[in-house]
């Protein structure tokens, strides 16, 4: 490690004050910045601790039914408080990594990381949930941008996370064994009007994305069944020691079905 400075506001609006001066960098739970100072990838000369907002904090529902997550709320948090409203994201939180970095990792770090892998983004994707930062809303659609880009500007905070809630849900992910990110990973939503959405995340250069022609099938009918037969592309796919982009693209029509069984 370096010597750097930190600072820990206790309010979102001293957080983005301190954010606002000269190479100062963000820090939630850590889990990825931390290993990348000590590599020095990032060295920046003063990080800025979100771990004391309280208004980052916690899970509630809203008055439109939605269900809001801090974005400070760590992965353990959100495994135990969001398991009755949403059972579904709840068990995706529950099986981050291990114990450790789930009691450090946060909703709102993971989703200001964007890595290809991570399993918030499909659960946001697919829901079409919002994220509320400092200044303003991002519908998911807008937000996420490929391999760790995102559509945050400098210094921008993820304050929270509204979820809508779908009727049956389920979050299925073929782990990488040594980190546990998802080689390729599924969250397959349900919703009151027959609508499905479908997510993939670990599988494609671009980051996560919605597989649509999934989707029409399950907005037809709601079975295993209904995408035996469809096949996502390989081209774009990731290729590395772990996969070929034909057996990523493979694996995401076994993992789909899985997600669908599931829910």
């Amino acid at each position: 490690m370096y010597e750097f400075e930190i600072a820990t506001p206790t309010n979102i609006a001293d957080a983005v004050a301190a954010l606002a001066e000269e190479d100062a960098q963000a820090l939630a739970g850590g889990q990825t910045l931390i290993p990348s100072l000590k590599a020095r990838l990032a060295m920046p000369s003063r990080l800025v601790s979100l771990t004391r907002i309280p208004e980052m904090k916690g899970v509630c529902r809203a008055d439109d039914g939605r269900l809001c997550i801090g974005g400070g709320t760590t992965h353990a948090t959100v495994a135990a408080e969001a398991a009755e409203a949403f059972a579904g994201l709840a068990a995706l939180a529950g099986q981050i990594g291990d114990a450790a970095v789930r009691n450090r990792g946060t909703l709102g770090g993971s989703l200001a990381n964007n890595d290809p892998s991570a399993c918030y983004p499909p659960a946001v994707l697919a829901t079409g949930a919002t994220i509320l930062t400092d200044r303003r809303e991002i519908a998911a659609e807008d937000y996420f941008q490929g391999m760790f880009t995102t559509a945050l500007e400098e210094g921008e905070i993820i304050a929270e996370v509204r979820f809508p809630v779908p009727e049956a849900s389920a979050d299925v992910k073929f782990a990488q064994p040594a980190s546990r990110f998802a080689l390729v990973g599924v969250f397959a939503a349900r919703f009151a009007d027959g609508a499905a959405r479908v997510a993939v995340t670990g599988a494609s250069e671009g980051g996560v994305y919605r597989w649509r022609e999934a989707e029409e099938a399950l907005s037809e009918t709601w079975s295993p069944d209904a995408i035996a037969g469809l096949s996502a592309p390989a081209e774009g796919m990731i290729d590395d020691a772990h996969g070929s982009p034909a057996y990523r693209a493979h694996l995401v029509g076994v993992i789909t079905r899985r997600a669908v069984a599931a829910a």
